[in-house]
């Protein structure tokens, strides 16, 4: 009796053993916040060179972590960069190329096959939300946010709705949530993000939380203007039209990049209240570089720091962004990095982070060693295509940068420029280097597989 008894402990003991172990490796487990501005530029943190104002909370989050300076966004506009993300492929490979309507309200949707990170972490365990704008797929569509993997949406499902931040509805989930009065959108997003924070405190969480700041419209509530208002000279107001009028444009985009600051901070408050902050990461971007529409003034502030072009251009100002990430547990304070990375980077790092086996077949490669200060593979190259505007194309080969426009035409160069020389990408040296423009020629016909969707021009096609 005294064996037997001795036996079932033992079972007992090991049964505990396990289930304590199972429970362990589920905390170890970060959470993931994925901060997402939306056209804000290069230039547009103090931690990135910007003079006119301050964002000490982004400051803060790359101080106490990792500040890169070599990431890209996965495309120029708004649609395809998110499609890059969530896909962890390139827009030569990503379902999602372009911006293209579906009207009453929506975007061109994704194929109801496309397996999203958000699906990953979801099969992980974890609770999923998108808070913000998603841009991917009408409402009640194939590739709305609950059918791509996100347990919770808050937000702006269509893009068009998203260009007003002072709206009478929003959407939760598949239901409209209508407002008797119009509220600020931002505000209501932050609040639903900060309670998504809270009911999954004790849960392992995947927040994506796609703020529309600083996209034009160029409006934001008096009380969070009014102390910018006579800061800078404002030689051109916006009228109206689409956007709205806006008096004070200079003002209104120091205010919005402020606020959004300053919601960074609640946020990172919030985390540390919560004895959670330890164990999450917290990455800040922007979806592509800086925007010229609704009177925003990119010049003015040096939005796009040293680099050429905005908004829609495969020039740097264009693609490349800031990108800050946090994680006491693991990144290393202080740190500055000029790996090379991108957008389609993230699904495999946040698979890596969650114990989910990386899928074949991504153009992403983790950024999990760089967090860890380890030895970190690199890309071959980075690519990109824009549809818009004649067709254009882009690739990142090391120090090399190739850049082809007006493909639609016929044209077939391929503009070169040495990043580590010319980050301005003001000399085109293509003639003094054939071998590598030709080289980057082959790779970008190389690297787009046709969509039906999205036609595109190359020289295979």
């Amino acid at each position: 009796m005294p064996s037997k008894l001795l036996y079932l402990t033992f079972v007992f003991f090991l049964a505990l053993t396990g289930c304590s172990e199972k429970q362990q490796n589920q905390s170890e487990k970060p959470n993931i916040i994925y901060i997402l501005a939306d056209d804000l530029g290069y230039g547009d943190l103090s931690c990135y060179g910007q003079e006119k104002f301050r964002t000490p909370n982004i400051d803060q989050l790359a101080a106490e972590g990792i500040r890169f300076t070599n990431h890209y966004s996965g495309s120029t506009v708004c649609a395809p960069s998110r499609s890059t993300l969530l896909t962890g492929l390139h827009t030569g490979h990503t379902p999602i190329r372009g911006n293209r309507e579906v009207k009453p309200e929506g975007q061109q949707p994704m194929p109801a096959s496309t397996r999203t990170i958000a699906h990953e972490l979801s099969d992980a365990g974890y609770k999923t939300a998108c808070i913000g704008k998603w841009g991917l797929g009408y409402p009640g569509s194939v590739s709305d946010p609950l059918n791509m993997g996100f347990d919770y949406f808050f937000g702006y499902n269509c893009q068009r709705h998203a260009h007003h931040y002072f709206v009478d509805y929003l959407w939760e989930n598949d239901h409209k949530v209508e407002y008797p009065e119009k509220v600020y959108s931002h505000d209501v997003q932050t609040e639903k993000a900060f309670d998504f924070i809270r009911s999954n405190r004790d849960s392992t969480f995947f927040l994506y939380l796609a703020y529309t700041i600083p996209h034009a419209e160029m409006r934001i509530p008096d009380k969070y203007l009014e102390p910018f208002i006579g800061q800078y000279p404002e030689p051109n107001p916006w009228p109206g039209g689409h956007y709205g009028k806006q008096e004070h444009p200079r003002a209104a985009l120091a205010a919005m990049i402020t606020h959004l600051d300053g919601d960074v901070g609640r946020l990172m408050q919030l985390l540390k209240d919560l004895g959670i902050d330890e164990n999450t990461l917290v990455v800040f971007t922007s979806d592509n570089g800086p925007h010229l529409e609704g009177g925003n003034d990119p010049e003015f502030f040096n939005s796009n720091g040293p680099l050429r072009g905005h908004k829609r251009d495969l020039y740097e100002g264009g693609i490349r962004v800031p990108f800050v990430a946090r994680w006491p547990k693991v990144i290393e304070a202080g740190r500055e990095s000029d790996h090379i990375s991108a957008f389609w980077d993230m699904y495999p790092t946040f698979c890596e982070m969650a114990g989910r086996k990386v899928p074949e077949g991504l153009d992403g490669i983790s950024l999990l060693p760089e967090f860890k200060n380890e030895p970190q593979p690199k890309h071959d190259y980075l690519y990109w295509e824009f549809h818009e505007r004649g067709a254009r194309q882009a690739v990142r080969m090391g120090k090399w940068k190739g850049v082809r426009y007006n493909l639609v035409t016929g044209n077939r160069d391929v503009e070169l420029y040495n990043l580590e020389t010319d980050i301005g990408e003001e000399h085109n040296i293509a003639n003094e280097h054939p071998k590598i423009a030709e080289k980057i020629r082959q790779l970008m016909n190389k690297a787009h597989e046709p969509s039906s969707v999205f036609e595109f021009p190359t020289d295979n096609e």
